[in-house]
């Protein structure tokens, strides 16, 4: 079984798994770059609603992940391009 230590450090852990899960589907073109700019909208969308959202989250740990998204989304889109989505 794990130590507490062991626990502190799952959630980089957890960072490396989706980082690498969200470049995997979109290398095998299973996601798109306007799915990744959906999912980077819906992140900082929920930054925005934290406290009273339908799962509430801390409002620090929401802008840390909207900022966290932006950023792979931004490496996402340079690495492998792909076409915008359209605007609304």
């Amino acid at each position: 079984m794990g130590t507490l230590n062991a626990l502190e450090g799952s959630g980089d852990e957890s960072l490396v798994i989706l980082q690498s899960l969200l470049c995997l589907l979109r290398e095998k073109n299973l996601l798109t770059r306007a799915d990744i700019e959906e999912l980077c909208d819906r992140v900082s969308s929920r930054a925005k609603q934290a406290e009273c959202a339908p799962f509430p989250c801390s409002e620090k740990a929401a802008n840390v992940a909207a900022a966290e998204m932006a950023r792979i989304g931004g490496y996402i889109g340079t690495r492998y391009g792909g076409k915008h989505r359209r605007g609304v």
